[in-house]
């Protein structure tokens, strides 16, 4: 038994890790209608603003999605320490607009270079036939530190002084300590080449990952489209339509979505890959039909209930997703796979957020937030279907 946690020492390290960069980039969710009262922008602004760390997240990913299967994990994801470090300098020094904007790009860009090295990481950091349970360190480490951003965020600024700079301050400390863990962890790439060899890739998949990528996509971009609308836009309808002005509050609500994600990847291991894709998409139609009811009749325990639900198809699609492709995938190819797959998701989280900005002006809040539900409920229905005629055959 202590052998066993021995060996999953470094995994776990390499999932805390993990969990702190993905935790920056949700970070200033809960801060947004404060920017807003200090900077005066619109809705639609805060959309842009959010949406301008999804396209970071892509460029990274199409340009150097495959650069730690090049030049190894620990460079890219030092590089991606750096550039959280650099968004969280970016907010303290925010004078403007431009000083968001460019923090939100930063964050982008360390997300990117995190997702697919720091997955593979996890994974490669393992002990020997550990694989299923690595996977669920990587995709809970990326989802619980997406949680915990905006409830660290919510609680510093409701219950501490400083709220638009503590918060930060605190950030850079563990991406400092998390850089110390990097640099102590062992390299798990052998066979390294030079930076120079990393060539911008195209969305392309190996022959052998065709036909599990297409269903798994699918799922993951209604998952990531679900909690994009819902951290962007929440915390404006918590605070004008249910006159919800507590910061903890409205960061624990956001934060309940992807803590709630992590429970439903749990129940993958019970359920199975192949079940746990179309039953992610019924959870993920449920909490857009209790979100809709929340919208429509302005009810917080239903905005809570749909957080729930909506998070737990999202960790059920998501993590069945990402242990089909992982394990349908070359072993020199991992990383640029689960990369193009977080491509389709971060277009999920980055093209609807745009969409609902731009009704609010002339449907305001709770009509922009139907349009898009109903949208993604066509979407994730037809999704479902096709997993249930074509389910993905891969153990998780």
């Amino acid at each position: 038994m202590d052998r066993d946690h021995r060996g999953w020492l470094p995994c776990l390290l390499g999932g805390a890790v993990f969990a702190v960069c993905m935790a920056g980039t949700t970070l200033p969710t809960p801060l947004y209608g404060l920017y807003q009262e200090k900077f005066g922008f619109s809705e639609l602004t805060v959309t842009v603003v959010y949406a301008v760390y999804a396209f970071g997240v892509i460029g990274v990913l199409l340009l150097a999605g495959n650069a730690s299967d090049t030049v190894g994990r620990r460079p890219v994801l030092m590089a991606g320490l750096g550039c959280a470090a650099a968004s969280a300098v970016c907010f303290l020094a925010a004078t403007g607009l431009g000083w968001l904007f460019a923090g939100r790009l930063f964050s982008g860009l360390s997300a990117g270079l995190f997702t697919g090295a720091a997955t593979a990481y996890v994974m490669d950091l393992a002990p020997p036939g550990g694989g299923s349970r690595a996977t669920f360190v990587a995709t809970a480490a990326n989802m619980g530190g997406l949680g915990c951003g905006p409830l660290l965020a919510g609680v510093l600024a409701q219950y501490a002084d400083w709220p638009l700079y503590l918060p930060f301050v605190v950030h850079l400390t563990l991406v400092a300590c998390s850089a110390a863990i990097v640099a102590w962890l062992p390299e798990t790439v052998r066979q390294r080449r030079a930076l120079r060899t990393v060539r911008p890739q195209r969305p392309g998949l190996p022959a052998e990952v065709r036909t599990v990528f297409g269903p798994a996509a699918i799922a993951s971009f209604v998952g990531f489209a679900l909690f994009g609308v819902f951290t962007s836009v929440s915390p404006a309808f918590l605070a004008d339509s249910l006159d919800v002005r507590n910061h903890a509050v409205s960061g624990l609500i956001v934060a309940l979505a992807f803590f709630a994600s992590t429970a439903g990847q749990l129940l993958v291991g019970r359920v199975g890959v192949g079940r746990s894709l179309p039953l992610g998409c019924g959870a993920l139609l449920a909490g857009l039909a209790l979100l809709a009811a929340a919208l429509r009749w302005e009810l917080l325990p239903l905005v809570v209930l749909s957080a729930i639900v909506g998070g737990v198809g999202q960790g059920l699609a998501f993590r069945g997703a990402l242990s089909a492709v992982a394990g349908a995938s070359p072993e020199d190819r991992r990383a640029a796979v689960i990369s193009t797959l977080f491509v389709v998701a971060y277009t999920g989280i980055s093209v609807p957020v745009i969409g609902v900005g731009v009704l609010v002006g002339p449907l305001g809040l709770e009509g922009a937030g139907l349009v898009f539900i109903a949208c993604m409920a066509v979407l994730v229905s037809a999704a479902g279907a096709y997993l249930l005629r074509r389910p993905v055959r891969v153990e998780a």
